[in-house]
C-alpha cells in the first residue's frame, strides 16, 4: 500500500525524512522521481542526516555517484543518472555491482537507467504541491 508523506515547508524536512527512513524496510535500491528542482537531491541530504551520515551530501551529477557512511559505517550509495544517455554509460562505472551489493542505493532520474534496475525497489515520487511545500508518495515495486 502506497504511504503518502506531506512536507508543508522545509522545516518540515527533517521529520518527513526520518518517515521516510522507517518507511524503507528491507529495500536497498530506491529511486527518486520528480520534476528538475523537485528537492530529490534536498530529500535525499535529509533523509542521509537521518541515517548519521556525516559527509557532505551533495549531487553527483558529474561523478555519477558518491558514497557516504551511515552512522554504523556502512555505505549508502547516492547516484544521479540526469546525464547519461545510454544505459550503458551505467555498466561501464559498475552501476550493476553497487545495486548487487546489499547497500542502500539512492538513486535519482532512474528512468534513465530503468533496464538495469533490479526488480524489487522502492519509489518516491516527490511532487511540487506550492513554493516550499512537496508530496512524497512511496510505493513498492516489484
Amino acid at each position: 500500500m502506497p504511504l503518502t508523506i506531506d512536507i508543508p515547508s522545509l522545516a518540515a524536512l527533517p521529520a518527513a525524512a526520518a518517515q521516510l527512513r522507517d518507511a524503507l524496510g528491507q529495500h536497498s535500491i530506491i529511486l527518486f522521481e520528480g520534476e528538475m528542482g523537485a528537492g530529490k537531491t534536498t530529500l535525499i541530504k535529509a533523509l542521509c542526516e537521518s541515517m548519521g551520515v556525516q559527509d557532505d551530501i551533495s549531487s553527483p551529477t558529474f561523478s555519477l555517484v558518491n558514497e557516504y557512511r551511515n552512522g554504523r559505517n556502512q555505505p549508502i550509495y547516492h547516484f544521479d543518472f540526469y546525464r547519461i544517455d545510454d544505459p550503458a554509460d551505467a555498466l561501464r562505472m559498475g552501476a550493476l555491482e553497487y545495486f548487487d551489493s546489499g547497500y542502500l542505493c539512492l538513486i535519482e532520474w532512474p528512468s534513465r537507467v530503468e533496464t538495469l534496475l533490479p526488480l524489487q525497489r522502492l519509489l518516491v515520487t516527490l511532487e511540487v504541491t506550492a513554493a516550499e511545500s512537496r508530496q512524497l508518495l512511496v510505493t513498492e515495486v516489484e
